[in-house]
């Protein structure tokens, strides 16, 4: 099993909820990205999904598009990410790292020499958002064979076809995206997301976390109450957008906001067992 599969194991034997909050590797500074994901662990994260960087993330809202190009202004690239990674390693063998991109930067390195990266490195599990399922097959073989899940993205637009490639293609946990729109849409139905989820779960064993639209205890309640997990990344990251990238007393002022919100998305999801 990979670490993904043992932490949803783990998880469901104690009746939790998983936290999965989104960061950008890099911002606002490549400094800070280490520790950030250690007191992230310490507040309540579950797992950890590391943006990479990149000029036209077409997936991305307003907020982590400009935490991309604040990490590129510093000069983060997928490789500085994977460094990242590896020394986050170094003190945490446990809280699984997945990685959510896009695949021109992935391209560029090369399919096996990432692969072989991200498994040195101590990456758990790739997301790839423009990477159709219908052609991910000998990618999604590649990252088996090292022990790592790939995970795709379910929508509710998603069509049949692509739907039944996601499922077969799919490991670790189902990305849901809650909304029709982009990263940090505040729009949304809880009722329509139960739904989904529910049809989802009726056709897969693997586990449905719930992103888009999560800014809160209240909706990382609601949707926690349906899913297996939330991932929450835009009301997360929002607290880098206004600061200097090089000033540190804002910098830790943002991360002790950031704290304050993972506490409170625990805390809600942790009610949902008590």
């Amino acid at each position: 099993m990979t670490r993904i599969e043992n932490t949803f194991a783990t998880l469901k034997a104690q009746n939790k909820k998983a936290l999965i909050p989104y960061f950008m590797a890099g911002d606002p500074n490549p400094s800070v990205t280490v520790n950030l994901l250690h007191d992230l662990v310490k507040h309540g994260a579950d797992m950890i999904e590391i943006g990479l960087p990149f000029s036209d993330p077409m997936a991305d809202g307003p907020t982590v598009a400009l935490a991309a190009e604040r990490a590129l202004a510093a000069g983060t690239s997928t490789r500085d990410a994977l460094k990242m990674v590896a020394e986050f390693r170094t003190k945490d063998t446990q809280t699984p790292i997945i990685l959510m991109g896009y695949l021109n930067p992935v391209e560029i390195i090369g399919y096996d020499n990432f692969v072989a990266l991200c498994e040195q490195s101590g990456v758990d599990g790739i997301l790839m958002v423009d990477l159709p399922p219908s052609e991910a097959g000998s990618f999604t073989q590649h990252l088996t064979d090292h022990s790592m899940n790939e995970i795709f993205l379910l929508s509710p637009t998603t069509l049949a076809e692509r739907r039944q490639q996601v499922l077969t293609h799919c490991g670790g946990y189902i990305y849901y995206v809650s909304l029709k729109g982009v990263t940090g849409s505040t729009t949304l139905d809880t009722d329509d997301v139960a739904n989904h989820v529910k049809a989802i779960k009726a056709e897969t064993d693997l586990p449905v976390c719930v992103g888009f639209g999560i800014r809160d205890g209240a909706s990382a309640k609601a949707i926690g109450a349906h899913a297996d997990g939330v991932i929450v990344g835009s009301a997360l990251v929002e607290h880098f957008a206004t600061i200097d990238a090089h000033d540190n007393a804002a910098i830790a002022i943002a991360q002790q906001k950031i704290m304050a919100k993972m506490d409170e998305l625990r805390e809600a999801l942790d009610s949902l067992s008590a």
